[in-house]
């Protein structure tokens, strides 16, 4: 049986190393944020229908923007030609550096050969871009422990290492085109799998592998959709009583499948239900009882670590990285540097306002 207790111990060493890099975020492998050439610096994000994407484009302008830098943000709403078209525009016009958002991680190939031939790096944000050799760094969180972090939840409020058991629980991934999606599953698979083997977890509609659960662009009405068809097909004698999610957007549409089937009334309560990115409709449906828990990623520090990032390789300086070897895109190994997600529920929410990541107003 996969080891919990050594997984969950990974978490608290990997913390504790991201605590002794932190230092990256405010300055470059010289130690200084001073002396930067300037320069104009083009930022793809995938979509303005995410809250956390708005705040990832914001915190990223606003860095590079008190460094000096001018800035060029696009949103490809989700469209993964747009995103071609907007990328080789922002090339067109020059711009010395790359910090891209994929759309689709496998069709940036063309447009970033382009980039290569004009001398602009290109970081890879968030989500790691897929077979190239024209991509220099990557920054994210530390995405299998998001994975981890939904597991352990959901066998920590089951009971299962007490032997509790069984329980009905359904599996939700990503957009199959975000190679995230991977990793934040098979963290949570890894925990999950030894209940699934022995029955203290029971998939009634038996849809575990990866290629079953995805949901394409990590849309919460495709998540709803599905959430229902599951329900009608599966449950018409039986209860959820857990749902992994990957993110909050996808948590919210399992939330509408399960009210219109009657759940959070009639006696018949909320699943334990995870997520991601700590988006504020996800932390008030926290606070009611409903979603039961988000992981916190707080972006203002990853877009902290790009414009460091950026700003080094502008000024001749190697950028501080923390993984070498863990990030293959198919075509290299490509350098990153990794933050610490922190699980949030009805318990420690308040964290998000300490941080100022929002304010008590916005959480009531």
């Amino acid at each position: 049986m996969f080891n919990r207790r050594a997984a969950l111990a990974t978490i608290a060493g990997a913390a504790s190393l991201a605590l002794a890099l932190s230092g990256c975020g405010q300055t470059g492998a010289s130690g200084s944020t001073g002396g930067s050439k300037g320069g104009t610096i083009g930022i793809a994000m995938p979509t303005q229908a995410s809250e956390r994407w708005l705040t990832d484009g914001k915190s990223v302008v606003d860095d590079l923007q008190a460094r000096g830098y001018k800035t060029k943000l696009v949103y490809g709403e989700d469209n993964p030609k747009t995103q071609v078209s907007q990328i080789a525009n922002l090339i067109e016009q020059g711009v010395d550096a790359l910090i891209i958002a994929a759309i689709d991680n496998k069709s940036l190939n063309g447009v970033l050969k382009q980039a290569a031939d004009a001398d602009i790096p290109v970081i890879s944000y968030d989500r790691l871009i897929l077979g190239t050799e024209n991509v220099d760094y990557y920054v994210s969180f530390d995405n299998e422990m998001v994975g981890l972090v939904q597991g352990d939840y959901i066998i920590d409020k089951l009971g299962l290492e007490d032997g509790k058991g069984p329980f009905n629980i359904e599996l939700f991934a990503g957009s199959p085109d975000d190679n995230n999606t991977k990793y934040f599953f098979e963290g949570a698979m890894q925990l999950l799998e030894p209940y699934l083997d022995n029955k203290q977890l029971v998939v009634r509609s038996r849809q575990t592998e990866l290629n079953d659960v995805t949901t394409l662009r990590w849309d919460g009405p495709t998540a709803q959709k599905r959430m229902k068809a599951i329900l009608d097909e599966s449950y018409k004698d039986a209860e959820v009583d857990a749902v992994l999610s990957p993110y909050d957007g996808i948590s919210l549409g399992i939330l509408s499948a399960l009210k219109s089937d009657g759940y959070g009334s009639d006696g018949k309560p909320y699943p334990v239900i995870t997520g991601q990115d700590a988006e504020l409709p996800s932390i008030k449906s926290i606070i009611a009882g409903q979603q039961s828990q988000t992981v916190y990623k707080d972006v203002r520090k990853l877009a902290e670590v790009a414009a460091s990032m950026v700003h080094d390789i502008l000024n001749d300086r190697r950028p501080r990285v923390n993984n070498r070897t863990d990030y293959d895109n198919g075509v290299k190994d490509v350098p990153a540097y990794l933050l610490q997600p922190t699980s949030i529920d009805k318990t420690n929410y308040d964290v998000l306002v300490q941080e100022d990541y929002y304010t008590a107003d916005e959480l009531e």
